[in-house]
């Protein structure tokens, strides 16, 4: 039973980074009453709510209403972010009982070719960690850019240090990277091609954790097996006309996730898929 549901609030982003798939889609921002439904239908799928699949959530004018919306059915919400936006949304944020995690991908920065506000940009991440720690939400500082554009890290890590380090406490290594102070953390990661259909052939014997552990729900209502499915390449059914329930029950969704258990890949996204060849997924 999945324990994540990916609910894509909207596809546009606000940044063009290097290392991200994007979308063929055109733009969309999910309304209120689009969200209400996909995220009661979700509820009984998932524990943890993420509100992205492709897009930067913090674009959406109603978020602090999707928030309340989520904290209402139970939901524990976790946030993906370029984190250019974070100040502006830095009250709605910290003011909702919903939000779980947020989790920063600094090496959008650099992966934008940006000259100018670095030391800002940074600044404003660290102090948002900060807060949110101090309200009990978990602040996850990504740098998944290992065998890509890193030339900007070592900075990065000195800043860090400068400003979490008043206390002198030590960092603790952790398996995914650091562990600044409490709620805090850094997580390192490799770079990774996103799965596409026109892609090269990957492989066709592992397993993933679609389905089994995650859904995604486009902005469009379009359901797909994991949150790397840019385009909705693997198209299960649409919430807005069919109950979530009956799409997970189809044929194609049970015969994916049987392919998964089975590692004997038939789906042609998933046979090209580079996070899987990347992470060496055997079960």
């Amino acid at each position: 039973m999945p324990n994540k549901v990916f609910l894509e609030i909207t596809n546009v982003c606000n940044l063009s980074c290097s290392f991200c798939h994007g979308t063929k889609r055109a733009g969309r921002f999910m309304s209120v009453e689009e969200f209400r439904h996909a995220a009661g239908e979700a509820r009984a799928f998932g524990e943890y709510l993420y509100f992205h699949l492709m897009g930067e959530p913090l674009l959406h004018p109603d978020l602090g209403e999707f928030l309340d919306i989520a904290y209402k059915l139970g939901f524990k919400v976790i946030i993906t972010t370029n984190g250019t936006l974070l100040d502006s949304c830095r009250d709605v944020l910290l003011s909702s009982p919903a939000l779980f995690k947020v989790s920063i991908s600094l090496h959008s920065f650099e992966a934008n070719d940006e000259s100018d506000g670095f030391d800002e940009y940074l600044d404003s991440c660290f102090a948002f960690c900060r807060d949110a720690a101090e309200k009990g939400v978990i602040a996850v500082m990504r740098l998944w850019n290992l065998g890509g554009l890193e030339s900007k890290n070592d900075e990065i890590i000195r800043k860090m240090h400068a400003f979490f380090d008043t206390d002198g406490a030590q960092w603790k290594e952790i398996y995914s990277g650091s562990k600044i102070r409490e709620k805090v953390f850094l997580e390192w990661g490799q770079k990774f091609d996103w799965p596409d259909t026109e892609a090269e052939f990957c492989g066709d014997s592992h397993s993933c954790y679609g389905l089994r552990d995650q859904i995604g729900i486009l902005s469009d209502g379009t359901v797909v097996p994991c949150c790397l499915d840019a385009d909705g390449a693997i198209a299960l059914g649409n919430i807005f006309d069919k109950c979530l329930s009956e799409i997970l029950a189809s044929p194609r969704a049970i015969a994916l996730k049987k392919s998964f258990e089975c590692k004997k890949i038939t789906e042609p996204l998933c046979q090209r898929c580079g996070y899987a060849k990347m992470k060496g997924y055997k079960g």
